[in-house]
């Protein structure tokens, strides 16, 4: 049967993106042989007959048609990059089967692409039943034996419970409400259905949205449909760049992919498919086909030079970290080679559920009250400002309320009282505030922190990193050192090895082709490997801090109370031992200065979470995250201080 042609964009709706690469033959068009076009800024030169080599296809832009009832809808074009957040509004659309389900949606072992489902009516399976309106998560898409599957996961009372669907099975499935929430370039990348329009809410505008929407009114809350414009990246047979190529240009194509030999044309890598690449084939020689549009100054040879020498491929832990202030917080990710030095510096604690999340084995933490709180329970302590404590640990308590016993959970404390000690049980409901009280002056390395210390941690940069021209960190106020993840990087060096970097592979957009094995000397341990610590965007960091560890539960909700007067401005002292006789049998611990205490485990360690799901590229190990935490004086503190 002979192939007809089409139209390029209607041979990219039909794409599929796990079928590349592809060879297409350019067949009309009203470009004459030898033409020269120009659009978008780029250009082109295609005869008739002329062989393309299909190998990416991606989005450029989304068309967004904002809808507001009684209003005409008005369209505009937002890049991947727009800075906010948004929130999925669940298609109404039904799919008819699973096998629609598969062939319009992402699915894969990681969480964005894990879709969730529901059936009006029940599902009748080898493994059990879902019920009728149970959602259900996809997880994985596999074949057996040449029958094709999804595997699904149902939650029920905090137990999960595993089934099998055939890919014929018919129905109506209608997507779940998603609370999560994406940047534009995640839905493009995940939840963009095909074949489908989606349609979002704005869940979080960042400070930069006004270079990019300034066309979108302000106080705009509806909905909003997007519609991708596509792009074709391609390569030529004799040349040697990349060729991207809109989808609406106006040529028809013919694919000939089984008839034409893909070998005769150039292999473009992105830093991903490099770092994909087995281990046998590090390192090489590569040549920069397209160098990043812009990288931090460390990593500037990457822009100037035409070849590189990649050794190898690997994860390797960051520390995710922010600017404690309250506006235009900068972001970080620290590698743990980082040679500055830090000094503690206070954690500001909301609730006494906080307290307990912070505190340590290693040390005892000290706190002082910013906030009064009036507990209703007769058994339990109430809090004025200016309390200190030293923190124990949560227990349960018999109280009585309204003349009735009732148990609760308290969190187990010494009050200091002048030189004295009371032990006292305060709510874990406590709806006011504490200060942390830092008598600790030593000077502390990164791995250091992480190995004595919970994270989050407040630190401060005491002696700047060095061993680089400007240290990034030296200039922050305090930081809070926030989780350990783990990332993708590749081991980048100039032919001559002058130079030898940590190239993060998730957030460099370059192209590269694999030359030759790398025959010179390799990598000794005399050599330098230099890490640089990363400035990241909002959209970055929000997407790694998504995955903090949901099993923690939150804290109990306190009972709303008008808030107390706080009184004057007082100084506070490091708590004092006590005398040895007689020791108090509930109060045991001889009250020091907190001092930190060596300790075998590390920093992941030390959290009780769990890690994201894994794959090739990226892992995340989320910790629960206490709460707001500011920066504070060590001695002298002010409750009066509309700072705190």
């Amino acid at each position: 049967m002979e192939r007809m042609a089409m139209t390029l964009e209607k041979f990219t709706r039909s794409l599929d993106a796990k079928s590349l690469p592809r060879v297409l033959q350019i067949q009309s068009g009203y470009y004459f042989q030898g033409s020269v076009y120009e659009l978008f800024g780029r250009e082109w030169s295609f005869s008739y007959g002329e062989l393309l080599k299909i190998i990416g296809i991606s989005v450029t832009r989304l068309i967004v048609e904002l809808q507001s009832e009684g209003s005409k809808s008005m369209t505009v074009d937002l890049s991947l990059d727009y800075p906010g957040l948004f929130r999925i509004v669940a298609d109404k659309r039904p799919y008819a089967s699973i096998q629609e389900i598969v062939d319009s949606v992402c699915i894969s072992p990681e969480c964005l692409g894990q879709p969730e489902f529901r059936c009006p009516e029940e599902l009748q399976l080898a493994e059990g039943t879902i019920q009728a309106e149970e959602s259900f998560r996809i997880t994985a898409l596999r074949t057996k034996h040449g029958d094709s599957h999804v595997d699904c996961e149902v939650t029920r009372k905090d137990s999960k419970h595993i089934f099998t669907v055939k890919l014929s099975h018919t129905g109506e499935f209608y997507e779940c409400a998603d609370d999560q929430f994406y940047t534009l370039r995640e839905l493009v990348e995940w939840k963009m259905p095909k074949g489908r329009k989606r349609t979002v809410t704005w869940a979080k505008s960042l400070p930069s949205k006004e270079k990019c929407v300034s066309l979108l009114p302000e106080d705009y809350s509806g909905d909003l449909v997007l519609t991708p414009v596509y792009e074709l990246q391609t390569v030529s047979k004799f040349g040697k760049n990349v060729v991207f190529i809109p989808s609406t240009l106006d040529v028809e194509v013919l694919d000939v992919t089984e008839e034409s030999d893909g070998a005769c044309f150039m292999q473009p890598l992105s830093l991903r498919d490099v770092f994909a690449k087995p281990s046998e084939v590090f390192p090489f020689r590569a040549e920069i086909i397209e160098p990043p549009s812009q990288v931090q100054e460390e990593l500037g040879f990457l822009m100037s030079s035409k070849q590189v020498i990649v050794h190898s491929a690997y994860q390797t832990k960051r520390i995710l970290a922010s600017e404690i202030r309250s506006e235009a917080q900068r972001r970080f990710l620290i590698p743990m080679s980082y040679n500055g030095r830090f000094k503690r510096r206070p954690r500001m604690f909301p609730t006494a559920y906080d307290l307990e999340v912070a505190k340590s084995d290693m040390e005892q933490l000290h706190v002082v009250a910013t906030r009064a709180f009036e507990a209703d329970y007769e058994g339990l302590s109430s809090v004025l400002v200016g309390d200190q404590y030293l923190v124990h640990k949560r227990e349960t308590s018999e109280v009585i309320y309204g003349g009735r016993r009732k148990t609760v959970e308290a969190l187990a404390c010494e009050k200091m009282v002048g030189k004295k000690y009371k032990a006292v049980l305060i709510p874990m409901c406590l709806d006011g505030g504490f200060v942390e009280v830092v008598h600790d002056k030593k000077q502390y390395i990164l791995s250091e922190v992480c190995h004595k210390f919970s994270l989050p941690f407040n630190v401060k940069v005491s002696m700047r990193d060095l061993s680089v021209m400007e240290d990034l960190l030296a200039g922050a106020t305090g930081l809070q050192l926030e989780e350990e993840i783990t990332d993708p990087y590749l081991l980048v060096s100039t032919p001559d090895l002058a130079q030898c970097w940590e190239v993060p592979v998730n957030r460099i957009n370059m192209t590269l082709q694999l030359l030759q094995q790398w025959s010179g000397p390799e990598l000794t341990q005399g050599m330098a490997v230099c890490s640089a610590v990363e400035e990241i965007g909002e959209d970055c960091y929000f997407t790694l801090r998504r995955y903090v560890n949901a099993s923690v539960l939150p804290p109990p909700r306190p009972p709303k109370r008008h808030q107390q007067p706080l009184e004057d401005t007082l100084k506070l002292q490091p708590p004092r031992p006590k005398k040895p006789e007689p020791p108090s049998p509930k109060s045991p611990h001889t009250a020091k200065p907190a001092m930190p205490s060596p300790s075998s485990s590390d920093c992941a360690e030390q959290n009780t979470s769990i890690p994201r799901n894994e794959t090739s590229l990226t892992s995340l190990v989320a910790v629960p995250k206490p709460g707001p935490q500011k920066e504070s004086a060590d001695i002298e503190w002010n409750p009066c201080d509309p700072q705190l």
